[in-house]
C-alpha cells in the first residue's frame, strides 16, 4: 500500500511513486554502461536485486516517511531514473540521492529532482539538514548538490568507501529557495 507516498510536479518532471511496474525500466537504468561507476559495487544488478531494491523503498517510504521517487520528464512516458531522500540509520542522516538515465543527462533533471526531494524534506518533514553522498570524483553529481545549495563539508567513510559529504540546513534552503 503506498497511499501516503505523494506525487510532486515540477517544471520538467513528475515525481511519482515507484510501482512494481517500474521494475523493468528500472532495470534498464541500472544496467546502462557506467552508470554505476561511482557506486560501492559498480556492477550491474539482476533484475531480482533491482525488484529488492524496488520492494526496500516501498518499504522505506512506510517506515520513514521518505524515500526515492520514480522520475518521469513532462511528455514522456519513460522512466528517467529515481531521486529522492533515504533515511541513513548508521549515521541519523537523511541523504538526498539521484540516478538519471545517460539518455536524459545534460537537461538538469537531477538537480531539479534533488531540490524538489530537499524541498519536501524541509517543508513537509520538518527534517533540520539534509546530506548528500558523493564520490570524489563524481565532478556531475558535486556540481548537482552545489545547485542545490547544499556545502561540502567532509570526506568520510559511507557504504565502505570515501565519499564527500554535503549538508544543508533548512533554514539555509528556504532562504535560497
Amino acid at each position: 500500500m503506498q497511499t501516503n507516498i505523494p506525487t510532486i510536479t515540477t517544471e520538467h518532471l513528475t515525481l511519482r511513486p515507484l510501482t512494481m511496474k517500474d521494475l523493468d525500466p528500472m532495470f534498464r537504468v541500472f544496467s546502462e554502461p557506467d552508470i554505476l561507476k561511482y557506486f560501492p559495487n559498480p556492477n550491474p544488478p539482476t533484475i531480482d536485486r533491482v525488484q529488492k531494491m524496488v520492494e526496500n523503498q516501498i518499504q522505506h517510504w512506510q517506515e520513514y516517511g521518505l524515500g526515492w521517487w520514480a522520475v518521469v520528464p513532462h511528455g514522456e512516458t519513460e522512466l528517467a531514473g529515481w531521486n529522492g531522500l533515504q533515511y541513513l540509520p548508521e549515521t541519523n542522516e537523511t541523504e538526498v540521492g539521484y540516478m538519471i538515465s545517460n539518455k536524459f543527462w545534460g537537461k538538469g533533471y537531477s538537480t531539479e529532482g534533488a531540490c524538489a526531494g530537499l524541498k519536501y524534506g524541509f517543508k513537509n518533514l520538518r527534517l533540520d539538514q539534509i546530506v548528500g553522498l558523493i564520490h570524489p570524483e563524481n565532478i556531475a553529481s558535486q556540481r548537482v548538490l552545489l545547485k542545490c545549495g547544499m556545502n561540502f563539508t567532509y570526506q568520510a567513510k559511507y557504504f565502505g568507501m570515501e565519499m564527500f559529504r554535503y549538508q544543508i540546513a533548512r533554514e539555509e534552503f528556504l532562504a535560497i529557495h
